[in-house]
């Protein structure tokens, strides 16, 4: 479990503010260089306040995880509604917008953490949960172009959805790696030819 729920708008406000403050240390830091104290200094949470929500850094980490999936979900919605391929072309601009801020390229958040924690067996299986899910939105839109023809009857929305997910993770590790957005844009390009190399007329 990601800690205890929180079960008042004060108490939900003191949760937000100890997980959003990992987040930002542990994406920039990493977990290793991410201290309790650090984190209670830059939310304002004091100790007792971490340890009713969070009994250990583990759990503090999995709520950080489910955080930075949430944003990174909130940056492209379209991925909740994709019903036909200009729905997948909106994703991808979406994705590359993020990307072309002043900011960018920056680098997947989870990505950050699995480069860290990929052989914790601990951690493993929940960074592979985060973008399991990540995928599935992706899967969702491409059952639901094959259930309306435009998708060929034998092609594996399961498999389509993951090389899209390799291709987009790979694209932002090179992009963040070289300070140019061309790694992305040209890795989400390969990525919807590849999906739609599967779609009917």
């Amino acid at each position: 479990m990601s800690g205890q729920p929180a079960k008042t708008p004060q108490g939900r406000m003191t949760r937000d503010a100890i997980v959003d403050a990992a987040a930002e240390l542990m994406y920039v830091h990493g977990v290793a260089g991410t201290s309790v104290d650090k984190v209670l200094a830059a939310s304002g949470a004091g100790k007792s306040q971490m340890y009713h929500y969070f009994k250990n850094k583990d759990q503090l980490v999995e709520a950080v995880i489910t955080r930075f999936l949430e944003n990174i979900l909130g940056n492209q919605p379209t991925i909740f509604e994709l019903r036909d391929w200009a729905d997948f072309d909106q994703w991808a601009r979406e994705i590359l917008a993020i990307q072309t801020t002043p900011k960018g390229p920056i680098a997947c958040p989870l990505g950050n953490l699995t480069g860290e924690l990929g052989d914790d067996p601990k951690m493993a299986p929940l960074l592979d949960k985060a973008y399991r899910e990540w995928e599935s939105h992706l899967q969702r839109g491409l059952e639901s172009l094959r259930e309306q023809g435009k998708l060929a009857e034998e092609a594996d929305p399961a498999r389509l959805a993951q090389a899209a997910m390799t291709c987009v993770q790979g694209g932002l590790l090179m992009a963040h790696l070289r300070h140019d957005v061309t790694p992305i844009a040209d890795a989400l390009k390969i990525a919807l030819d590849h999906l739609k190399s599967h779609a009917r007329p």
